[in-house]
C-alpha cells in the first residue's frame, strides 16, 4: 500500500512541476487542503515563490488551521520570505498562540525576516513569556536583526538572510 501511495505522489508532483512551470497559483491554492501533508508543505512553497503578496492570505490561513506543524512551519517559513507586513499579524499570532513550540519557532524567525518594527512588541513577549527555550531564542535572533535596521535604517538582501 506504501508504494501505490509513494507511485500516486510522484505522479502528482509530476503535475506540480508542470503547474509550476505554468505558475499556475489557482492549481497550489487547491493543494493547501490535500489531504496528504508533504503535498501542502510543497504547495505553500511553491505558492509562495510563484504568486507574490497575492500568497499571503491563503498561506496565512494554512498557518492558522492546518493540523500539521510541519505545513504550519512552513507556512510561516514562507511568509518570512515572502516579506509583505502583510503576513505580520499571522506570523505575531502564530508565536503567541500556536500550540507547536516547532511553528511558533519559525513564526517569531520570520518576524525577524521580515524586519519591521510592528513585530517588536510580539517577540518581546515571546522573549518574556514563551515556555521554550527555542522559541525565546528566536525572538533573540530576530530582536536583534530589527534592532540592526532601527540603526541602520535599512532593509536589504542582508537584513532579510540574517533576520533569523
Amino acid at each position: 500500500m506504501a508504494g501505490a501511495k509513494n507511485q500516486d505522489r510522484i505522479k502528482l508532483f509530476e503535475e506540480m512541476e508542470r503547474q509550476f512551470d505554468e505558475k499556475d497559483a489557482s492549481y497550489f491554492k487547491k493543494l493547501l487542503t490535500h489531504d496528504d501533508s508533504i503535498v501542502r508543505t510543497r504547495a505553500v512553497c511553491i505558492l509562495a515563490e510563484i504568486a507574490g503578496e497575492s500568497a499571503v492570505a491563503p498561506i496565512s490561513k494554512v498557518l492558522k488551521d492546518d493540523d500539521n506543524d510541519l505545513v504550519r512551519h512552513e507556512a510561516a517559513f514562507s511568509l518570512g520570505q515572502l516579506g509583505f507586513s502583510s503576513g505580520i499579524k499571522p506570523l505575531a499570532d502564530a508565536v503567541e498562540k500556536d500550540s507547536s513550540f516547532f511553528v511558533r519557532h519559525e513564526a517569531a524567525v520570520a518576524l525577524g525576516v521580515i524586519g519591521s518594527e510592528d513585530a517588536r512588541k510580539t517577540l518581546v513577549a515571546a522573549l518574556k513569556n514563551d515556555k521554550s527555550e527555542e522559541v525565546r531564542d528566536s525572538a533573540v535572533v530576530a530582536l536583534a536583526n530589527l534592532d540592526y535596521i532601527k540603526a541602520v535604517n535599512r532593509k536589504n538582501d542582508f537584513t532579510r538572510m540574517t533576520g533569523g
